[in-house]
């Protein structure tokens, strides 16, 4: 396979160009760290950022940074860490649910638009892209949105790019908004609810003043060994319950009193505090309890986005008609499935109960050829597929970009 590295802007331009003219699809990746996501895609070329990897600025006072897309993710969060400062949505690493290195970039990021369990306060990674320069399917470089929030010339246009998985056009460079890091946080734990109860627990905690930042469930699981930042909590055989606040310390622990007396009907709650807690919610945030190299890295993992009313009777189903497991995360609205291997990584049977339950699933791991098989991505209703092409077009009508990617069928 041809691999292209490229130095700058001007680089992607002539390569995509090259790409249009030749008729011959390019494959867009940082380090590859989230390559065995989506459909497998059928070209003979990669086109490399890596080398596009500098911080342009950072201005903590003004709360934002502007990095080139090849720029890894775990330098920025590093730099942006030594100023007490954060991205609020928590952006996933996949490296332990996938199986591989740690070594996203910033482009992934915003191409993924995966965001953790603070989402439900902060927003998801499109909330937090500020502008972007990139370079379109027409080898045209343009520029969206700006340094500042209240700049809203292309400010929606640079929106599409996150969770676009690189089809729309290749992010050179991008803006993002910062916020501080919370003084202290702690974390109120139930134990032993099923996942209906634990669906109202963390619905009535959502619905209080109290602000929370953070709502989880993990089922009671004969196959989930221990994993950091929850073994302390006792064994994979009972259920936990996670809610967290956010603030100052004083404020953190007043709320966090409160919300132990909202939810005494539902048991007495367990206090994690700072460090414990932080540990507690990573683990949480990048599925870790279906880690690649654990006791469940060889099942196929779901990502299925569903009313959080409905969350817990749609994964108690889930588990129940496939011997598989879940995890809730933001109060039953997300949640990840583990199911036991089938050629079709049990699609059918997922995609007609989320669909009953008004939700969205999207294959975040399977082999190459389950993948080949079947709709990775959730189908959409014809009216959405077709207003989603044409912004695709709009983008790339040669469809020269990561082709293939988001929908089957379409690689060749």
């Amino acid at each position: 396979m041809d691999t292209l590295k490229i130095r700058d802007a001007a680089d992607v331009e002539q390569a995509v160009r090259a790409a249009i003219a030749s008729e011959q699809p390019l494959e867009i990746i940082g380090h590859g760290s989230k390559r065995l996501i989506g459909q497998p895609m059928a070209t003979n070329a990669l086109l490399d950022l890596s080398a596009l990897n500098a911080v342009v600025a950072y201005e903590p006072n003004e709360l934002i940074i502007t990095v080139q897309a090849g720029a890894p993710l775990a330098d920025v969060l590093s730099l942006i860490d030594s100023k007490n400062q954060q991205f609020a949505f928590e952006p996933i690493n996949t490296s332990a649910l996938l199986g591989t290195p740690d070594i996203g970039t910033i482009g992934g990021m915003i191409g993924a638009g995966l965001a953790g369990p603070r989402r439900i306060r902060a927003g998801g990674a499109r909330d937090h892209l500020l502008g972007a320069h990139a370079v379109s399917g027409f080898g045209d470089s343009f520029k969206a949105g700006g340094k500042v929030v209240k700049n809203v010339t292309g400010y929606d246009l640079c929106k599409l790019l996150a969770g676009s998985w690189g089809t729309l056009a290749v992010m050179t460079e991008v803006t993002m908004k910062v916020m501080p890091r919370p003084e202290s946080e702690r974390t109120l734990v139930l134990s032993g609810l099923d996942d209906v109860t634990a669906n109202r627990a963390m619905t009535a905690a959502l619905g209080s003043p109290f602000d929370v930042s953070g709502a989880a469930h993990l089922p009671a699981s004969a196959f989930r060994a221990e994993i950091g930042g929850l073994s302390d909590l006792g064994s994979a055989r009972r259920a936990l319950t996670l809610l967290r606040l956010e603030g100052i310390t004083a404020s953190a622990v007043h709320r966090a009193a409160a919300l132990a007396v909202l939810l005494a009907p539902f048991g007495a709650a367990e206090i994690l505090q700072d460090a414990a807690s932080a540990s507690a919610w990573s683990a949480i945030r990048d599925v870790k309890s279906f880690a690649a190299d654990g006791a469940l890295g060889g099942w196929p993992v779901w990502r299925i986005v569903c009313p959080p009313a409905t969350g817990g009777a749609l994964g108690q189903a889930l588990s129940r008609d496939t011997g598989g497991d879940v995890v809730y995360d933001w109060g039953g609205g997300l949640i990840w499935a583990a199911l036991p291997p089938k050629p079709d990584a049990q699609a059918a049977l997922v995609r007609t109960r989320v669909n009953a339950a008004g939700g969205h699933a999207t294959l975040i791991r399977a082999p190459e050829q389950v993948r080949r098989n079947i709709d990775v991505f959730h189908p959409q209703q014809d009216g959405l597929a077709s207003l989603s092409e044409r912004v695709r077009h709009g983008f790339d009508p040669k469809n020269i970009l990561n082709r293939g990617r988001m929908i089957r069928g379409t690689a060749t």
